[in-house]
């Protein structure tokens, strides 16, 4: 194992958008270059399929899935739970391949504590029926906000101001918003009394949390991965304790390899969910056929 690499029990991740503007590749390349975890969980909205083009995806973002796949090769059992932008995957729910299992919900047992995770749009009654055409529809907005949001931010780092988030200052401008999200985590916790699980994990919402929610029947320690369109932020499981780990914006690009940049973009054209199929089999299938920076 590379010694400057963050030995984690368990990372999980969530809300990676790859395939969308606001995705914030190199940033996650950056965070899996950096930890050898013995479990990583992909808790929903890893490629956004709603709103996948086959005119961007860009080489970083394939390079996201290397990332994870490199991971799975050299010892980490990866956990793919499948979120709503990325539904299209859960007809293959249960499927193996090598360290890579696919499904829609995951318990693990850690340190004698059971852990229930799940990516959460279950609860969201406006990704169910035919409110989410209204969500996917919405869900291109959202994608031009955040690009707006870039070009100003470009304009900000000129005039030596800080970086500002319109979607996060829109969200948290509207109490009904906020209601929602406390409802969410309240109806997840719940859940979790009920069946007595320890502590219960989510994503979804885009909002990194981690607290103690009690009722009268018990109480659950609610986590959320957050995103990495706005927060960059993930769940790190280390010494029986769970921690949000938040990742630094970065203000310079970086340029792939030449020959790695040709290879990937070779295949920045795909047709989901063959983006993520076809590298797990040539992982899988041959090992050596792809090599890693």
């Amino acid at each position: 194992m590379d010694t400057q690499k963050r030995a984690i029990q368990v990372c999980v991740l969530s809300d990676l958008h790859l395939g969308t503007f606001g995705c914030h590749a190199q940033e996650i390349c950056d965070y899996l270059k950096s930890i050898q975890p013995e479990i990583l969980v992909l808790n929903g909205d890893i490629i956004d399929i709603w709103q996948f083009k086959k005119s961007y995806f860009p080489p970083q973002h394939m390079q996201v899935i290397r990332e994870i796949l490199k991971l799975s090769t050299t010892g980490t059992q990866v956990y793919y739970i499948t979120g709503n932008h990325d539904e299209a995957l859960r007809r293959y729910s249960g499927t193996q391949l090598g360290n890579i299992l696919l499904d829609d919900k995951l318990v693990l047992q850690l340190d004698g504590k059971k852990v229930w995770i799940f990516h959460g749009d279950v609860f969201d009654a406006t990704t169910q029926g035919s409110a989410k055409l209204l969500a996917q529809l919405g869900g291109k907005g959202y994608d031009i906000l955040i690009w707006l949001n870039h070009r100003i931010n470009q304009l900000l780092k000129l005039m030596g101001k800080e970086r500002m988030s319109l979607s996060k200052r829109v969200k948290e401008s509207v109490k009904k918003a906020v209601s929602w999200i406390n409802n969410f985590e309240e109806t997840a916790a719940e859940l979790a009394i009920d069946a007595q699980y320890n502590t219960v994990i989510c994503g979804h919402i885009h909002q990194p949390q981690k607290r103690i929610i009690k009722n009268e029947k018990g109480e659950v320690l609610y986590l959320n991965s957050g995103d990495w369109i706005e927060n960059l932020t993930a769940l790190e499981y280390v010494n029986q304790a769970w921690t949000i780990y938040q990742h630094p914006v970065s203000h310079t690009k970086k340029t792939l390899p030449s020959a790695e940049l040709a290879e990937l973009n070779a295949l920045k054209k795909p047709i989901l969910p063959d983006v993520l199929g076809q590298q797990i089999a040539a992982i899988v299938g041959n090992p050596s056929a792809i090599s890693f920076s």
